[in-house]
């Protein structure tokens, strides 16, 4: 009846028309044509009144129609209440953000994870994650789709998944899927009920896991039929004793084998991991078990040991690291999960448990496995360090078993080397964070005190002349003063902080550049080789940077060819395509220009490899090397937005891969540039400056050099007096101001500024990077002057900033 009513509300609206409507129509025109020949008697009348209501029937449902077409096309607004009622009840972490980049859908389990609901990528404070969310979104709005894997919140591990979605594919959807964290209990449940578990049945073994209350939580199929009847029977959760029972000799039996069944022997495979392994704790079953039962035949004297051939059979087949030993502590099996874990080499077997660890701990093993050995069954854990890994504790587990011929301790051992190289990863991650962050604010210190020393080295030669006696000596100074601005912009490379110029590029021409000075720090024993690829794509790097990336790399190689040797630079397009058949996690997909600078030298031993980034990390004798070129080289390539690796084998030289994206708007950006050089006036100028620094040095060295170039300047110490100086009488007509000031910061005094003086031209100068600056300090029309600086570079930035203020080149 209801879609009976609908159908007819719609031939009525005109939104779907009715079978019977032209029918009715057609009626209607004819009895309207009957009635005017009754009244009028003239047929040609009754014909044209006839077209005249079909024709206005025509136009009437024309118009019903476009009305309606235009109501549905008009109406795309969607509806966000529905997509947020679907992601809740998928139980799944989903948001979606807009062209904008603002949030506008998020599931409750979202808001769970990220407090807040913060608009995805901003959901992680880490800049390199910041950095590879924000790439994932590039990605995904160029590709359809991005991924970023290993995203860390709390104790979370997160892979994220972004698409473009939407009826325009104006959104994107950002899925957060928990990492499933490998664990033993897993494994083991697979096993028992897969086809592992079958082939265990087959050959006579009974497997179940327990939980630490005694409960079974997965069989394989012969305990099922033995215990149960069935193969497919569910004792899930049911107790696992009442399924045994022991005579009066003290053999075990299975319940439902009441009379003519054999004893069975018991295998205990811890599966539990201590919290704090601190030494063996035994006593009794504390934790997750996998139990094996095995028929002793009846009257047989050998039992235990083809029992054990059994066991061994088993062990083998176990995801995870499993070793038997003799009362005496000789190892008498170990499996290759085991020998994996303890870093043993192919075919090494050791005799004794303690030859796996360090000489301080191999005591302490001995004597646990001569307990375990004796006595009662127990199990528990003991905390050792490995011969292949000393400075890593790790939990031996151990456990007393009785019946097995000469095996008389189990013994199982973590494979952790993934999870120690996670932990390695994470560490070393943060380690370089912090070393950043501490390199960047010393070298922001001392490029105060060098713009003190060179501004004041600057003015003293203006008072000197060539052949003067001190001459000589201030430019000594400069100069020396100049090396050190170099080595603070080698720590700001580091930590990525460092001012960047970056230009619209092509690799060969920045290698063909510093070909020339490469030959002559190479010398005659070493050859150099170059080869370019075609199709390379530009990049936006700054050349300067790039040039010294270059120089660095080739030094280091020079220095592992003693004797001699080859240095290849070669320059290649790496397409999309070919990144995503590399299925390298850290570099996402899109297209990059290559440069290779590898060598053929002594090569890199695999232990050292993993530091070479480190600062200060040096393998040159004292005196040649201060740890800061390759560390230098990290920071450039990774602030340029590109990435770099290293290959390496001994004997066979090393190679340093540098990927850089290659940069889409080029063409635009060239087109974009003027065809002739700007003409800049001289440096000296007229109003008055308002000078803003907490540095007493800094700020009397720029107040001279700037009234010396006809500037009348006013100072003061922070923000908030270099406000009241902008309240009175003055006219100001420049501002410069430092950017990190206690009690108020440069941007937070221009952005009051702006309100009373909002034409005001303002310079900012600071030790800092500019990029990272400018991300922070939202303030329209401000120039940057990086520290530090010469008298000449502060003339000619505050001329520029005076005439980007009032339009004049």
């Amino acid at each position: 009846m209801a879609a009976r009513v609908k159908r007819d509300d719609e031939a009525w609206t005109g939104e779907r028309p009715s079978r019977f409507a032209l029918p009715l129509l057609l009626l209607a025109a004819m009895l309207s044509a009957a009635l005017v020949i009754y009244a009028a008697g003239d047929r040609a009348l009754a014909a044209g009144f006839a077209a005249t209501v079909l024709a206005l029937a025509a136009l009437l449902s024309w118009h019903r129609r476009l009305t309606s077409a235009e109501t549905a096309e008009g109406d795309t607004t969607p509806d966000w209440t529905i997509a947020r009622a679907a992601a809740d009840a998928s139980g799944m972490a989903i948001a979606v953000t807009d062209r904008a980049g603002r949030l506008v859908c998020a599931s409750d389990r979202f808001g769970e994870w990220f407090p807040g609901f913060p608009a995805p990528p901003n959901v992680t404070a880490d800049p390199a994650l910041l950095e590879s969310l924000g790439g994932a979104a590039r990605i995904a709005w160029r590709d359809g789709e991005g991924r970023v894997e290993g995203l860390t919140q709390g104790a979370l591990r997160l892979d994220v998944d972004v698409c473009r979605t939407g009826r325009a594919e104006d959104y994107l959807l950002w899925r957060f899927s928990p990492v499933r964290q490998p664990s033993a209990l897993d494994d083991v449940h697979r096993l028992l009920t897969g086809e592992a578990g079958r082939q265990m049945g087959e050959a006579g073994v009974m497997a179940v896991m327990i939980g630490g209350e005694g409960r079974i939580r997965a069989a394989n199929g012969a305990f099922l039929l033995r215990a149960a009847g069935r193969i497919d029977a569910n004792i899930t959760g049911r107790d696992f004793a009442t399924h045994m029972r022991v005579d009066d000799k003290g053999r075990l039996f299975l319940a439902r084998e009441e009379a003519g069944g054999l004893p069975l022997r018991l295998l205990q495979v811890p599966l539990r991991r201590m919290s704090q392994p601190g030494g063996a704790q035994g006593g009794g079953q504390d934790g997750p078990m996998l139990l094996l039962l095995i028929d002793e035949p009846a009257g047989s004297g050998g039992g235990g040991t083809m029992s054990l051939s059994y066991i061994e059979t088993l062990l083998s087949l176990l995801p995870f690291g499993l070793a038997m030993a003799d009362r005496d502590g000789r190892i008498l099996f170990l499996n290759g999960a085991f020998s994996r874990a303890a870093g043993l080499k192919r075919g090494e077997k050791p005799v004794y448990p303690g030859d796996l660890v360090i000489r301080e701990d191999q005591a302490a093993v001995a004597d646990a496995v001569r307990r375990f050995a004796v006595g009662p069954q127990m199990s528990g854990d003991i905390a050792v360090r490995m011969r292949d890994q000393p400075d890593e504790p790790t939990a031996l587990s151990l456990a007393g078993v009785r019946g097995l011929g000469e095996a008389a301790v189990l013994l199982s051992l973590k494979d952790n080397s993934e999870e120690s190289k996670l932990k390695r990863q994470v560490a070393q991650a943060t380690k370089m964070q912090a070393i950043g962050q501490l390199a960047g604010g010393v070298a922001h210190d001392f490029n105060n005190i060098l713009t003190a020393i060179i501004g004041h080295c600057d003015l003293m030669l203006m008072r000197h002349t060539p052949g003067d006696s001190d001459y000589d000596d201030i430019q000594q100074i400069k100069s020396n003063s100049n090396r050190a601005a170099g080595l603070t912009r080698q720590l700001l490379a580091f930590s990525r902080q460092q001012t960047l110029r970056p230009q619209v590029l092509q690799l060969p021409d920045i290698v063909a550049d510093v070909s020339n000075l490469l030959k002559r720090l190479l010398g005659e024993s070493v050859k150099l080789e170059v080869s370019h690829g075609r199709n390379l794509g530009a990049v936006r790097a700054d050349p300067g940077q790039l040039e010294q990336v270059i120089v660095n790399l080739a030094v280091n190689a020079r220095d592992a060819m003693p004797g001699g040797g080859t240095l290849n630079i070669q320059t290649y397009a790496v397409p999309a395509a070919k990144v995503r058949e590399l299925r390298q996690e850290i570099l996402p997909a899109a297209d990059y220009t290559a440069l290779r600078v590898s060598d053929t030298g002594l090569g890199i031993p695999p232990d050292i490899l993993s530091k070479i980034f480190e600062p200060f990390f040096t393998t040159k004798e004292l005196g040649k090397g201060t740890g800061l070129g390759l560390s230098t080289v990290y920071g450039i390539v990774k602030q340029s937005g590109g990435y770099i690796f290293a290959e390496s084998e001994l004997g066979r030289g090393a190679s340093f891969v540098i990927y850089l994206p290659v940069y889409q708007g080029a063409d635009i950006e060239q087109a974009a540039q003027p065809k002739t050089p700007i003409r800049r006036s001289e440096t000296w100028g007229s109003g008055t400056v308002l000078l803003v620094e907490d540095e007493d040095m800094v700020r009397a060295v720029a107040e001279r050099a700037l009234s010396r170039q006809g500037y009348k300047v006013l100072t003061a110490n922070d923000g908030e007096q270099g406000l009241e100086v902008l309240a009175g009488d003055e006219k100001i007509d420049l501002l410069i101001s430092d950017v990190v000031m206690p009690n108020m910061d440069g941007p937070s005094m221009v952005a009051r500024a702006r309100h009373s003086h909002p034409g005001l031209p303002v310079l900012f100068m600071s030790g800092y990077a500019e990029e990272q600056l400018r991300k922070s300090i939202d303030i329209a029309n401000v120039a940057f002057l990086p520290k530090p600086f010469s008298v000449s570079q502060l003339a000619e930035a505050a001329r520029d900033a005076l005439a980007m203020g009032t339009g004049v080149e």
